[in-house]
Formats: structure tokens, sequence, C-alpha cells
């Protein structure tokens, strides 16, 4: 399809934080949280086409160093001036002038990145995953994630969610507590559970590699079906060795950011599976460069999530349907956690599993009555 040159070029670039609603607080090793904070990154094309991307991270800059409130000043400051006047369509060389203005930023330039696709793929009217060489797959299962909780209230909510037939695996927080006691509240929820349900459990890179040695044997004893991060993300020798020892699959996260990281997990065999999300590595065409290189190290790499709204997941849920080497589920579950979300269509979970949209760019839309609604007044959170 011929697009007129002018019709693609950058006309004005808009960033907006909104702070989103969970229905319920989710705790993480550092932090807990009531509501999602979202940078919502827009890319408008003088010919009438709109692209959006989400800039995101778990609960704050704990986790990867950004927030809302970083990704926004780099972007405006500096990458939007950048952008104007370019072509949508030529991402790669927008991606390579990015770097070259500002280092690091990979949540901040997800955002523009995926937004860059949209709005190309809107002007072609396809579907973005056919920027991505088409589709491989047009769902995926989804692993249902809850946070550090007591006994108690995680088995709950995991045999509510059992009962409704939605999900089969769950992945668990750690790290929020003494490990020794937080060995224990795993393990009774597992033999709570036991036969029921798929556990895993993800330390958010908590633990030295003393502690992992001593204590996640017990895990795998107690029916703990995979580890994910145990150690810190620079710490991929220990990471190493934590995989070689257990008998139960090892999943890195933290220490999987660049196509660089993704060499140096496969030398050393570090980790059995990848959980790749899009916001941590810049976008949705270094995360397909990340899933190829696991592929052609025949490792099978999981769909992740940062708790993303309907638009981040479905960029994530693009990637995933288009690239061979997601073969391991996803998280996608991050709408599902919203008490509304801020797509005019929610995307079709079923089954236990998450449907590629179907529709132009993403496939979803930002509701702008919701925007509104939960778009912040200022830079940072009253």
């Amino acid at each position: 399809m011929s697009i007129p040159h002018e019709d693609l070029v950058i006309d004005r670039v808009e960033t907006v934080i909104l702070d989103v609603p969970l229905r319920r607080l989710h705790r993480f090793a550092r932090v807990t949280m009531d509501a999602q904070p979202v940078l919502l990154a827009f890319v408008h094309t003088r010919g009438g086409a709109t692209g959006v991307g989400e800039g995101v991270v778990p609960g704050g800059p704990w986790w990867g160093g950004e927030s809302v409130e970083s990704m926004k000043v780099t972007i405006d400051t500096y990458l939007a001036p950048l952008l104007i006047g370019r072509r949508v369509d030529q991402v790669e060389a927008l991606w390579l002038d990015m770097g070259d203005l500002v280092a690091a930023n990979l949540y901040a330039k997800t955002a523009v990145e995926v937004a860059l696709h949209d709005a190309w793929a809107r002007c072609l009217d396809l579907p973005l995953h056919d920027l991505l060489g088409g589709v491989t797959r047009t769902s995926i299962d989804v692993t249902w994630a809850l946070g550090a909780e007591p006994v108690e209230v995680v088995v709950e909510e995991i045999q509510r969610i059992l009962t409704a037939g939605t999900h089969t695996s769950f992945k668990l927080k750690m790290g929020a507590v003494d490990p020794a006691e937080d060995v224990q509240r795993i393990a009774a929820i597992a033999e709570k559970m036991a036969g029921a349900a798929s556990l895993r459990v993800d330390l958010n890179a908590r633990w030295d590699l003393l502690t992992s040695r001593t204590l996640l044997p017990r895990l795998a004893h107690a029916g703990i079906d995979l580890v994910e991060q145990p150690v810190p993300g620079e710490q991929v020798e220990a990471l190493a060795e934590i995989n070689a020892m257990l008998p139960i699959p090892v999943m890195a996260d933290e220490s999987l950011r660049t196509p660089h990281d993704a060499l140096r997990l496969v030398r050393l065999r570090a980790a059995d599976v990848w959980s790749i999300k899009v916001t941590k590595v810049g976008g949705l065409r270094r995360a397909r460069d990340i899933v190829a290189i696991g592929a052609a190290a025949g490792i099978p790499v999981h769909a992740g999530t940062s708790i993303e709204t309907g638009i981040g997941t479905a960029a994530s849920l693009h990637l995933a349907c288009a690239a061979p080497g997601v073969t391991w589920g996803s998280e996608l579950f991050g709408p599902l956690l919203f008490v509304e979300d801020v797509v005019t269509t929610p995307l079709t979970y079923a089954d236990g599993s998450l449907q590629l949209p179907t529709g132009p760019g993403l496939g979803v839309t930002p509701d702008p009555d919701a925007v509104r609604e939960l778009r912040r007044t200022g830079l940072t959170r009253d």
C-alpha cells in the first residue's frame, strides 16, 4: 500500500500520566500498590493517524530505575523534539537516534517505540503484528500473579480463580519477609494446592547466592514448578549456579534487559526460561531480537508483565503472538487487576488464555473518558 509521504510525518507527541486503581492491593518484595502509575505516549501524524504506547514499571522506580515521572520528562524534553518532522515508519533509524541522544531509559523509549508502530500500522490499516512478521498464534495462556500475602489470603484467591475456571497456573511473590519464613509460607500454600494448580514463585532478585542454595531446594521439594530471578540481575554467574543446582526451571527476568544480556545468559546457561517484557527492553523490535536469540539457543520465552493496562498488554500480546519463540505462556493479566481499564473495548480473556485482538494497530483504542478521569493534573501524584 502506498501512503503519501506527508501522511507518515510526525506532527506532534503528547504524554499523559494516569493513576489506574487496582481491584486489590498488589504487594511486591519492596512496595505495595493500590494503583498503577501509567505513562501514555501519543504520536500524531500529519495524515491524522494517532499511535499510542505505554511506559510502566511495577509500582515505581524500585524495579527498573525509571518512573512514569522520569519517562514523561525524558520524552517531553528530549525524545519528542527528535521525532517531530520524522516519519513513523523509520522506527530503526529513530531508535538509533534516540539512543545517541538518551542513554538507557528503556521504559521511556518503549512508550515511544510502541506508539510509532501503532501509528504506522494504523496508517497502513494493518494489525501491528504484521509489522513484526505476522502471527504464529492467535492467543496465549495466562498465569495469574498474586502479591506476597499470608497463606490464607493467597489460598482463598487461588481457589476462587480455580472455581471461576479462568486460570490454572499462578505466580506467588516472595522476598518481602525473612527468607526461611517465606519458604514456610510458600510450602504451606503448595501443600494446600497440591494437584490443583501449577505454582511458580518470583523473588524479585531479593536473595543472595547462599540463601538461594540453602532454601530453594525446599521449594522444589514442596512442589513449586519454577523459580523466577532469586538473585540480583547483575549476578548472572550466581543465577547460573542456582540453575545448575535445581531440579526445576529457573527463569531470568531482571537479568535480561538487552540482547547482550541474552547472549550472556546463553553463554553461562544461567536460566532455563526467559521472561521478556516489552517495557523493560526498549520496545517491540528489541524484544523480538531477544526472543530470537533464546530460540536459537533452545531457550523458551515467557511473556512477562509490568502490570500494564490494555494498551501495554496489547503491545506485549502482538509480540508474543508474532514471535515463534514465546512458547512458555504469559503473565499478561494486568487489565484484569484494574478497577477499570483505559481502552474502549477490553481485551478478551477466555479459558485461561488471552485472545489477539483484530483491527488496525494495537487493536485497542484509549478511552478518552477514562484517560480524562484518571489523568494527573501535575507531574507527581497527590
